[in-house]
């Protein structure tokens, strides 16, 4: 599923882990910087070698102490080598060759990718507000935004685009990147669409003002139980404070007393988001933490008085995905023994990234600094041995079966603090839970790998919520959804449209992931009607570490 801005994340199950894709290109990822002064030198040296041309001279080229070999050589090749070479090319290269050896969070970022990285950070985009999937080559609107630009002018989920400013761009198998490109621009500008509805004959022409989308970071908030409220935050945007202070005066107001975060899959934003978060349960005065570099001096962020859940329990869910600003909202609830930490070890990236714009419209992310826990710890896990071994670690975890026992031998004495009730936490590689809840793979088989893996589960639901859409609406709850689902028997025809794709049917393991892939099937139902807190609230059903933050005592 797409948002027209290409960002839009689907939520992932957190009950086992797909190693397979987690290695990216450390220049794709959204946790870098470089200083605006190397570009400058570089720059230089590309400017200075269109202007050598001279053949006889070679001295212009020669390296004396104390000059700029980098720019000598940059200007060195595009004056004299063979063959003609791409100065942007070999700039932007050489920038990713000097970043290689710092860590691997420094990193740069081009003009081409940079507002689709930045797009999740500053919470918005502008476009039309749709989610859609591409359906046989035609796009097939799965949600409107509400109040968005297209619901205000009468599209509705179901409807098919089959042309774009009178362009067809049904049937001529036309990326998903290209479509978005089409539907995004400036906020106030007009984009003509025609649209297929089912019973209607002919296509429907609407003219929609683009306008600015949210793009939520709090992806549900909603009451577990008659005292507890969960709310789930997905990354931390320039908007998720105000999100999270929203949904949690809608949930106090519901009876909410006691509140589960879930971290899980959070690979964090801005540092200012989650301390802003966690100002709303410390008191007044308590660190939530502090930073230094080596150009950047020592700098405390504490906590203000006045916070809209000071007075309530607090429990925080994180896992091995969870980083970055995560770990600093899960590090400053543990150290001020404000609340309790549960799941398993998160990642480990204790390092603080500016980000500067270059002249071209790319950016550099630098590290520029490490943060610290109230108690000082660094969490950040080690990158000595280079980008692939340090992405790798999470692999290694499970290899050593970290992910189903704690592994205490990680943290020798050197790294334990202590709180200032006495509890025991470590430093040097992530957020060590305080409840320790394995990874449950008990309905994981070779049957449920490859039907999702192939992406059937997805792929069944979306065709199924399009074609039942006019019953499933008139579900006005998710357990209404869940029972009409239980009375049709989908998980029945799920099973004839996965042997149709052919996956042979092994009854066994069937059996034993059945409860999985139907808790699965139904949540991505439950999101084409409800959104991700449909999604959220159904998965609940066979999530065992919330049922575990629900024991914990108040």
């Amino acid at each position: 599923m797409k948002m027209e801005s290409g960002c839009w994340k689907e939520p992932e199950l957190k009950y086992y882990i797909y190693f397979c894709n987690f290695m990216e290109h450390k220049n794709n990822r959204v946790s870098v910087l470089l200083p605006l002064l190397l570009a400058i030198m570089l720059g230089g040296g590309i400017l200075l070698g269109i202007n050598i041309r001279s053949r006889s001279d070679r001295s212009q080229y020669l390296i004396y102490p104390r000059t700029d070999k980098i720019g000598t050589v940059m200007s060195y090749i595009l004056g004299e080598y063979v063959d003609t070479v791409n100065k942007e090319k070999l700039t932007e290269d050489a920038i990713r060759a000097l970043l290689n050896d710092l860590d691997p969070h420094s990193v740069y970022i081009p003009a081409s990718e940079l507002q689709a990285v930045n797009e999740p950070l500053e919470g918005n985009f502008s476009g039309i507000g749709v989610q859609f999937n591409m359906q046989n080559d035609t796009v097939a609107i799965i949600l409107t935004v509400a109040n968005g630009p297209s619901e205000r002018v009468g599209i509705r989920p179901g409807d098919r685009i089959i042309k774009i400013n009178d362009t067809l761009v049904a049937g001529v198998k036309l990326g998903t990147d290209k479509i978005m490109k089409k539907l995004r621009g400036p906020r106030g500008t007009r984009v003509k669409v025609s649209i297929l509805r089912r019973g209607v004959p002919g296509l429907l022409d609407f003219e929609i003002t683009r306008d600015q989308i949210p793009i939520y970071s709090v992806d549900a908030a909603y009451m577990l139980t008659s005292s507890t409220g969960y709310i789930k935050i997905s990354s931390f945007s320039r908007t998720t404070h105000e999100e999270f202070v929203s949904a949690a005066e809608k949930l106090h107001k519901q009876g909410m007393n006691r509140i589960i975060i879930d971290l899980r899959g959070n690979g964090g934003g801005y540092m200012e988001s989650a301390t802003s978060v966690a100002d709303e349960f410390l008191g007044d005065n308590e660190m939530i933490v502090f930073t230094q570099g080596r150009q950047r001096p020592r700098s405390v962020v504490k906590a203000r008085p006045g916070g809209v859940c000071v007075s309530d329990g607090v429990i925080v869910i994180i896992d091995e995905w969870s980083a970055s600003a995560s770990e600093i909202l899960a590090g400053a609830i543990q150290d001020n023994d404000r609340g309790t930490i549960i799941g398993r070890r998160s990642f480990g990236k204790g390092l603080v990234q500016e980000q500067i714009p270059l002249p071209d419209g790319s950016a550099l992310r630098l590290t520029v600094a490490r943060y610290y826990t109230p108690t000082g710890r660094c969490i950040q896990k080690p990158y000595r041995d280079g980008t692939e071994a340090y992405y790798h670690e999470l692999m290694d975890r499970y290899n050593r079966g970290e992910l189903s026992k704690p592994d205490s031998a990680l943290f020798p004495d050197s790294l334990k603090y202590r709180t200032p009730k006495g509890k025991i936490v470590y430093g040097g590689g992530g957020i060590m839970p305080d409840v320790f809840v394995p990874l449950d793979t008990s309905g994981i088989t070779p049957w449920f790998t490859q039907v999702r893996s192939k992406g059937l589960t997805y792929s069944f639901a979306f065709k199924y919520t399009d074609d039942h859409r006019q019953d499933l609406e008139k579900c006005k709850s998710v357990n209404a959804l869940l029972d009409y689902l239980d009375k049709k028997n989908v998980f029945g025809d799920f099973l004839k449209y996965v042997n149709s794709q052919g996956i042979t049917p092994k009854q066994n393991e069937i059996t034993k992931s059945r409860l999985l892939a139907d808790i699965e099937l139904k949540a991505y139902i439950a999101r084409n009607i409800f959104d991700n807190e449909g999604f959220y609230r159904v998965i609940a059903r066979m999530d065992e570490t919330l049922k575990k933050a629900l024991e914990v005592p108040q």
